[in-house]
Parts: structure tokens; C-alpha cells; sequence
């Protein structure tokens, strides 16, 4: 007779989910930290001109976006029309209004980091030059002389 016998009716051990919360919290986390939040609801359509020399901005913190562009739906196109709207932050503006942006962007930073500032101005394709021009001329107006176009690089 032997010593140990076999449970023929006994049922595999049940899998242990006590490392489960663990492995859900480290995925939140993962997650929270890799993903980019968009900093502004684009409210024109922004398709961007290619370029062959395009060159990458050091610091991304230090750059205030213009976006020019026709208005985003059709929603949008019925109440503003199809005409090229300037778009700073979450809001269509005027281009006198450009002043008093670059003047609330300069207030936001550190001292120091105000003479690193760069205005980005992102136009569409099918954009006039004559509202780029208006945009300069108030950008001079308030001395802010860092101007950079922004592009897609040219596919070849």
C-alpha cells in the first residue's frame, strides 16, 4: 500500500489576481506620464506648406503660436465665412489683437526667458500673403523680432 494518494477529484488551483491592482497601476502610470496633451483646440484648418530646408526649434517651451487658416466644419464656415481667420490660443482674434497676445506671452515667462522668445506662425497652403504681411507688421509693433514660419519637409 502506498503512502500518498492521488486526488483524482481534486480541481486546479484557482489563479491568483492579488498582483492584478499592481499591474493596472503601473499601466495608469505609464500611460499619464507618455501621453502629450494638447495644448490648443485647432479652430482653423492648418495644412501646412513643404519646405526643403527645414530646421527644428531647440526649445518648444519658449515659442507662441498664430495660426492662420479658414475656419474648421461647416458649422464654423456658415457663421465666419471661408475667409482666413487668426486663431491665438483657443480663440479667433483680430489682427490688432496680436499686440496684447505677445504682451500677456512675454508677462507668463521667466525674465530671463523673454529675449529667447520665438513667435511661430503656422499658415495654411491656400493663405494670402496679405494677412502674413499684417501679422509681421504687428509683430514689429511690439518687438517681437524672433519670427519662424513653420513647414512640412518635403517628401521626396
Amino acid at each position: 500500500m502506498s503512502k500518498f494518494k492521488k486526488n483524482k477529484n481534486s480541481k486546479l488551483a484557482p489563479i491568483s489576481t492579488a498582483s492584478l491592482p499592481d499591474i493596472v497601476f503601473m499601466l495608469l502610470f505609464f500611460f499619464m506620464v507618455t501621453t502629450v496633451m494638447r495644448e490648443t483646440e485647432m479652430l482653423v484648418e492648418n495644412i501646412l506648406p513643404q519646405a526643403t530646408e527645414v530646421k527644428k526649434l531647440e526649445r518648444k517651451s519658449l515659442v507662441s503660436y498664430i495660426y492662420i487658416g479658414s475656419p474648421k466644419g461647416n458649422n464654423r464656415k456658415a457663421k465666419y465665412g471661408k475667409e482666413a481667420k487668426i486663431q491665438l490660443n483657443d480663440a479667433y482674434a483680430r489682427v490688432s489683437d496680436i499686440q496684447a497676445f505677445i504682451i500677456t506671452e512675454r508677462e507668463t515667462r521667466a525674465e530671463e526667458e523673454v529675449p529667447l522668445l520665438t513667435t511661430s506662425i503656422k499658415a495654411d497652403v491656400n493663405v494670402k500673403m496679405g494677412i502674413v504681411s499684417d501679422i509681421k507688421q504687428e509683430l514689429r509693433k511690439s518687438q517681437a523680432y524672433k519670427i519662424n514660419y513653420s513647414t512640412r519637409k518635403e517628401e521626396k
